[in-house]
């Protein structure tokens, strides 16, 4: 093979957006959007899936959309192609994010390949993980995967710095519950999944779920449950960057896609306790645990869980590609 540019058709360009759309997101916001123009796939940010109240300067939305980069990275790699990503490419374009071309190159087994089967595996567990410890070399590979994009993985190993942050976890949940706007914001995403989107709730219970986070502050309840799903887990981590630019959180949500694609791959399974970073008075308190300088962006549990995860809803491809035909 060389390295010139491989003629891709759309078809096989759409076949690995399939993959990258299956990316984690926000409330399941999935607020992507994809052009492909040629050899190239733009991503865009889809403002219109956004949380204004829960995630106000659309971090993690851009976070996101770095976790669907990701993926078509891999997907790509899966393929025997290699990528070339431009980030933020045009100044007058706030919503294009990224770029990206592919290529044929010299190697069978392309860097980022022995991830893809982990794609369509991934979930997030919610649930109690088991007490079983998680292994040092995958801790290290762990922090391998997110320095490969420039990011750091630090776990919290002392007892005191657990209790603080499951501790910062419960007050985030007990700020965020009395804000009605948030609650509001959080029951406009539960539905059926009928649209492909969203947290899933049952059908016959979605009305009256949606109508009791709109009424009642309930953070006490959440916070004393996330609390103890904090201090109970195997493995708390942060995942940070050493800015808090829009590049750097697109670099986060890639380092945090293939961490997760590396734990996954290891049977090892993920969720989020974010409350901390989501909230600006909270943020520089979690920094404060940290041994890394720099801006905490995700905050993860990890563990093995002995139940299956259902997958969550997707939307279809058509939603979330345009072609652009010259």
């Amino acid at each position: 093979m060389n390295s010139a540019q491989s003629p891709l058709d759309a078809g096989r360009i759409r076949s690995l957006l399939g993959y990258a759309i299956l990316a984690p997101s926000s409330h399941n916001t999935q607020p992507w959007r994809f052009r492909i123009n040629g050899n190239a796939v733009s991503l865009y940010a889809d403002r219109s899936r956004a949380l204004p109240v829960n995630d106000p300067h659309d971090r993690e939305l851009s976070i996101s959309c770095g976790c669907a980069l990701m993926n078509l990275r891999v997907a790509a790699a899966h393929e025997g192609l290699g990528t070339s990503c431009e980030i933020a490419p045009d100044e007058t374009d706030k919503d294009l994010l990224a770029r990206v071309s592919f290529n044929l190159i010299d190697t069978s087994t392309p860097p980022g390949a022995e991830l893809f089967d982990a794609i369509e595996d991934r979930r997030t567990c919610r649930k109690r993980f088991e007490p079983d410890d998680v292994p040092e070399p995958l801790l290290n590979a762990l922090a391998a995967a997110a320095a490969q994009e420039a990011c750091w993985l630090e776990v919290i190993e002392s007892e005191e710095n657990r209790h603080a942050c499951a501790a910062l976890v419960a007050e985030g949940d007990s700020m965020q519950w009395s804000n009605p706007d948030w609650r509001q914001e959080l029951a406009s995403w539960m539905h059926t999944g009928r649209d492909g989107d969203g947290l899933t709730v049952p059908g016959v219970v979605a009305p009256i779920a949606q109508a009791v986070v709109r009424t009642f502050d309930m953070g006490n309840g959440v916070a004393a449950k996330d609390r103890q799903l904090a201090d109970e887990s195997p493995l708390l981590a942060v995942l940070g960057t050493s800015g808090d630019t829009l590049a750097d959180w697109l670099a986060a949500g890639q380092a945090l896609q293939k961490v997760l694609l590396t734990a996954q791959s290891r049977g090892l399974q993920a969720s989020y306790l974010n409350q901390p970073i989501q909230l600006e008075a909270l943020r520089p308190r979690l920094q404060n645990l940290m041994a890394q300088p720099g801006f905490p962006q995700i905050l993860l549990r990890l563990g093995f869980a002995s139940d299956e995860i259902e997958a969550t809803p997707r939307r279809l491809l058509d939603e979330v590609v345009d072609e652009v035909i010259d």
